[in-house]
């Protein structure tokens, strides 16, 4: 019984002064009618009925004024223990809302974290990869440029070789026509076949 006289006296309640009449004071408010009467209140909450306390009025008989009082207070405990459902179910809502959110949170971090691990692995391979093909580029360049420089040595040779019987023929050419001069004779072979 206590309790329920608690909850009617937390029911009807007067609004704190800076809600304006006739404007929701938000989840759980109380706001006064247009009628200035300050027994009349008006019940809000989103996503529920409203109603409001009828003012008090002309003495009635008190049969009738105990049945519509307990008519009243019943209704009102009604939308009270009403509104305490609604608040728990809201609790309850953002409690699991949250913990939703915290796992997904944590999930999201795992696989970043994971990726990030994943993605220094793969490029750490890489890196040791470039690292090796940089080594073997340069020491296939390296045998490139000593097969040049043997290719290019082994050419000089050549045409040192045949500077030098170059330079022997027309040394040999030279006595052989300095002997016929000396002579006066004429080589046997004919070089010049147009003119002989």
């Amino acid at each position: 019984m206590e309790h329920q006289v608690a909850k009617e006296a937390h029911a009807v309640a007067p609004p704190p002064n800076s809600v304006e009449a006739g404007k929701p004071a938000g989840v759980g408010g109380v706001v006064q009618s247009e009628n200035p009467s300050p027994l009349c209140f008006s019940f809000t909450y989103p996503g529920c009925w409203d109603f409001d306390v009828p003012p008090a009025q002309a003495p009635v008989p008190a049969d009738k004024a105990a049945a519509g009082s307990a008519t009243d207070r019943d209704a009102v405990l009604a939308k009270v223990e009403m509104e305490r459902k609604l608040s728990m179910v809201k609790a309850w809502e953002e409690h699991e809302k949250s913990k939703v959110d915290n796992r997904a949170e944590q999930k999201m971090s795992y696989i970043l974290s994971w990726e990030n691990t994943k993605k220094a692995s793969i490029e750490a391979k890489l890196r040791t990869r470039e690292e090796k093909l940089e080594k073997k580029k340069a020491e296939y360049a390296e045998k490139m440029r000593n097969q040049m420089a043997a290719i290019h040595k082994e050419a000089e040779e050549k045409r040192a070789s045949v500077e030098a019987k170059r330079q022997e023929e027309v040394l040999k050419y030279q006595e052989t026509a300095a002997k016929h001069r000396s002579k006066g004779t004429t080589p046997k072979k004919k070089f010049l076949q147009c003119f002989g």
